[in-house]
C-alpha cells in the first residue's frame, strides 16, 4: 500500500511517501480502505516537534480517517465488509471518564495513523458513518467533532437556550457552531475576517465579533449578553485569549480549554477571580468512542454536513499541511485518498 510517514519534529518537509505491506487482520481486527483523512492543529504540532511524548521513529501521521471495511477477523462482531466506518481518536478510550491508560496512545503520533491507503485496527476503535455523509465529510468527525461534542455536551452539559462563545473559525469552532445550533444553543463567533464572520452567520451564528477591529472582544460579548456573559467558551486560543475568555463567561460558567493556537505559555490567572466568579476551567482532551457515536446520532438526526474548507489529493499531502498552517481555512482541511 501507499502511505506517508513523518518523524516528530521533522517539519512538513519531512513528510515522506513510501510503500508498505498491506496489513492483514487478526481475530478482532478490521481492515479499512481509507477514502479520506482530515488534518488537525495537533498534526502541525507533531510535525514541528511540539507534541508531547511521541514515538521516536517515523509514524504514519494523522488521526482522522474514514473508509470502507474490506476484511474482518474471524471474531469480529461489530462490522462486516462493505460497512462505512470512521475511527475514534484514542484507541483505548471507549467509554467512561478519561484515565492515563485510556489517553496514553493517539493515532498518528504514538502509533501509526491513517494517512495511508489501508488502516488496520481493533473493531472497538471504529464507529459507523452517518448515512448522509460522504467519506470526505466523515473524515472530519473524529478529533474536531468529538472535541466539540465533549466541550458542549459531555463535559459542558449545555441545554437548549444556553449561550456559547466560539473563538475563530477553525475545525473545532465550526463543528461546535453546527452542533450548537442543531441543539438549540445561542452562538457567538469571533474572527479577524469579516468574510469568515459572514459565513459563520450563514451557518446560524447569532452574533459575530471581529477581534481585529474590536480587540476588547470580551466587553462586546458582555454587551451582547446584557452584561451576563456566556454560559461556556470553547477556548482554542491558549495564552493569548484565555484571560479574555474568563472575562467573557458568566458567573458559574465554564471555559472549556481545548487548544493553544496563540501558544501554550504560562497564563497568570488570579484564583480570587475564579472563586468570586464561581467559574470553571475545564480541560478538554478530545473524547471517547461513545462520544463519537453520540455525535453521530445528532449529525444524522439534524442532517448536518460538516464544513470542508478544501480537499487535497493524496499526492498533495504536504500542500494540505501548508494550507492548514497558513491559518486562512474555514472549517476542515481534508485529503482524499484514492
Amino acid at each position: 500500500m501507499q502511505a506517508y510517514r513523518l518523524l516528530c519534529g521533522a517539519g512538513i518537509a519531512g513528510l515522506e511517501r513510501f510503500d508498505a505491506p498491506t496489513p492483514q487482520p487478526g481475530p478482532h481486527d478490521v481492515l479499512v480502505r481509507i477514502r479520506a483523512v482530515s488534518l488537525n492543529y495537533r498534526d502541525l504540532m507533531f510535525a514541528h516537534g511540539n507534541y508531547a511524548v511521541v514515538s521516536d521513529r517515523p509514524v504514519i501521521p494523522l488521526t482522522d480517517g474514514a473508509g470502507e471495511v474490506i476484511a474482518v477477523g474471524d471474531r469480529v462482531t461489530r462490522f462486516k465488509p462493505g460497512d462505512r466506518v470512521v475511527n475514534t481518536y484514542f484507541p483505548h478510550w471507549i467509554d467512561g471518564d478519561p484515565t492515563p491508560e485510556k489517553i496514553a496512545v493517539t493515532l498518528g503520533a504514538h502509533t501509526d495513523g491513517v494517512l495511508a491507503e489501508f488502516f488496520l485496527t481493533d473493531e472497538r476503535v471504529l464507529a459507523t458513518i452517518p448515512a448522509h455523509l460522504d467519506y470526505t465529510e466523515a473524515a472530519t468527525l473524529a478529533c474536531a467533532g468529538i472535541t466539540a461534542w465533549n466541550a458542549l455536551f459531555a463535559d459542558g452539559g449545555l441545554q437548549p437556550g444556553a449561550s456559547v462563545l466560539l473563538l475563530g473559525t477553525g475545525g473545532v469552532s465550526i463543528w461546535a457552531l453546527q452542533i450548537a445550533k442543531a441543539a438549540g444553543l445561542r452562538a457567538i463567533v469571533t474572527s479577524s475576517s469579516d468574510a469568515k464572520l459572514e459565513r459563520a452567520r450563514a451557518l446560524g451564528a447569532d452574533a459575530t465579533i471581529n477581534y481585529r477591529t474590536n480587540p476588547e472582544w470580551q466587553d462586546e460579548v458582555r454587551r451582547l449578553t446584557a452584561g451576563r456573559g456566556v454560559d461556556l467558551v470553547v477556548e482554542v486560543g491558549g495564552e493569548g485569549t484565555l484571560p479574555r475568555s474568563l472575562a467573557a463567561v458568566r458567573m458559574g460558567g465554564t471555559v472549556s480549554v481545548i487548544g493553544g493556537v496563540s501558544g501554550f505559555g504560562d497564563v497568570e490567572i488570579g484564583p480570587i477571580g475564579l472563586i468570586t466568579g464561581v467559574q470553571h476551567l475545564s480541560g478538554i482532551h478530545v473524547g471517547s468512542r461513545t462520544m463519537l457515536q453520540d455525535l453521530n446520532c445528532l449529525v444524522e438526526a439534524a442532517h448536518i454536513h460538516p464544513v470542508i474548507d478544501r480537499v487535497f489529493d493524496f499526492e498533495q499531502a504536504a500542500q494540505a499541511y501548508a494550507h492548514l498552517e497558513a491559518g486562512q481555512h474555514f472549517g476542515k482541511v481534508v485529503i482524499h485518498v484514492s
